[in-house]
């Protein structure tokens, strides 16, 4: 009876030792197995996160190019324009001209055409074929220079001076007339003769410096 006892003893044991077993892989797998898909599932969520996110600076880039191609002229009136002079071995008259518009940016090429006295053909560049441009912002300001360093480029007391814009490309003029600046109305007193003028520039210091009256 003690024999067959210990055996029973010995089987039962060693079919709960089988079915622990069994127990514990089955639990193993379906860890496994989760952690797959959890991965799995992290995984595409990252990728459509990264697809997502390179559409939309596609799409902020394609915006950009947009804006730079519908970047209209810089309109053209006597409101919008100011001329000054000053004096001395290094005298030069100044040019500006202000973009008046408070949501609008717009784009100024090369220089101002100049004619004074309505000369025939307006002052040539001190830089032609530069290919200047400037782009201004709401109620930005833009300066040109014409030197008056020599009794010929000083010239005489001058009445008025006819202003057209440069188009995009080299040589051509906007479509707009010119329009006619006149000093007296202004309150302003201009002597130029044979002179140049400077290209467009969005500060006064760099049209200086191509005009050589610069510090």
């Amino acid at each position: 009876m003690t024999a067959r006892r210990t055996r029973r003893r010995s089987a039962a044991y060693a079919a709960l030792a089988l079915g622990l077993a069994g127990s514990l892989a089955l639990t193993g797998c379906n860890s496994n197995s989760s952690k797959s898909k959890s991965s799995s599932s992290s995984s595409k969520s990252k990728k459509r996160k990264i697809i997502g996110g390179g559409a939309a600076v596609a799409g902020a880039g394609a915006g950009a190019a947009a804006n730079r191609r519908h970047m209209s002229n810089c309109s053209l009136t006597t409101a919008r324009l100011r001329f000054s002079q000053a004096s001395g071995p290094k005298g030069y008259v100044t040019v500006r001209y202000e973009n008046s518009s408070s949501t609008l940016s717009c784009t100024l090429y090369d220089a101002p055409l100049l004619s004074f006295n309505q000369a025939k053909t307006p002052l040539p560049m001190v830089k032609p074929g530069s290919g200047n441009l400037v782009t201004l912002r709401p109620h930005g300001t833009a300066y040109a220079v014409v030197p008056t360093t020599t009794p010929a480029a000083l010239g005489t007391k001058q009445k008025n001076v006819a202003v057209q814009f440069m188009g995009r490309s080299e040589g051509s003029r906007t479509t707009g007339q010119p329009v006619t600046y006149d000093f007296a109305a202004k309150y302003a007193t201009i002597s130029v003769g044979q002179s140049k003028v400077t290209n467009w520039f969005s500060t006064l210091s760099a049209a200086k410096l191509e005009a050589g009256v610069g510090n």
